[in-house]
């Protein structure tokens, strides 16, 4: 061995101690980088734009209703009185959103609707009743008046038809603020408020992606202060 380092040319020592250095990059530098760029993603990147800050709660809007946006991750939606017309929109959001989150304790669907429609809408409830569990569906039936108060409060660039119906989604988080996009390139300006029930591409590429976002945003949220509530037990 010693032999071959005395006789050994210019290149194959530069050659050897090429191999080294990279060796050591491999084993000790990339993976500090791996986590550091991944340490700082999570931190800085994986964070869903807040369009509309403190949303009142449902019951500002509709007294007498039973469900609540604050502490859930909720889907809002405005069906409308013409049900018939509109009820696969119910059905492609069970199918591209329900099917992936509805297993989570804090996500929920809000499903407002003019009154006097409960009878038709008590057949959506039977169809999506045999797919599935839907305890996290919740209908409401409010006045015209008291639902345009509510959509209007979310301050999007979206409008109601005269029967109470827009074909988007809303996505709120657990402080109930209005989350969107602000940088998306299908819409003026970037900002997007809802997600087309209608469209498979809205619902599955981009509203899909951003729920899986805000879940992210709070489990990270959970394990920091689990592990702040750690440290201080440990003290």
């Amino acid at each position: 061995m010693t032999v071959f380092f005395i006789f050994a040319t210019p290149l194959k020592l530069f050659e050897m101690k090429w191999k080294k250095s990279f060796v050591l990059v491999v084993l000790f530098v990339l993976p500090l980088v791996t986590y550091l760029f991944f340490a700082t993603g999570v931190n800085h990147f994986a964070r869903l734009p807040v369009l509309t800050k403190k949303v009142p709660e449902l019951q500002h809007f509709i007294p007498d209703a039973k469900v609540q946006f604050q502490n859930k991750i909720s889907v809002l939606g405005f069906l409308g009185s013409e049900i018939d017309a509109h009820q696969s929109g119910v059905f492609n959001l069970y199918q591209k959103i329900d099917q992936h989150f509805g297993g989570f304790d804090d996500f929920q669907f809000i499903i407002v609707l003019p009154n006097g429609t409960a009878s038709k809408v008590a057949k959506i409830q039977t169809e999506l009743q045999r797919m599935a569990d839907i305890s996290s569906w919740h209908f409401v039936y409010a006045s015209h008046d008291q639902i345009s108060s509510l959509f209007g409060a979310l301050e999007t660039n979206l409008k109601l038809d005269d029967k109470a119906f827009t074909p988007y989604v809303f996505l709120m988080d657990k402080e109930r603020a209005l989350r969107g996009r602000d940088d998306d390139q299908d819409q003026v300006g970037g900002l997007l408020y809802g997600f087309d029930v209608h469209s498979a591409a809205s619902l599955h590429n981009k509203m899909k992606d951003d729920v899986k976002i805000l879940l992210a945003e709070y489990r990270l949220a959970l394990k920091k202060n689990n592990k702040y509530k750690k440290k201080d037990n440990e003290k």
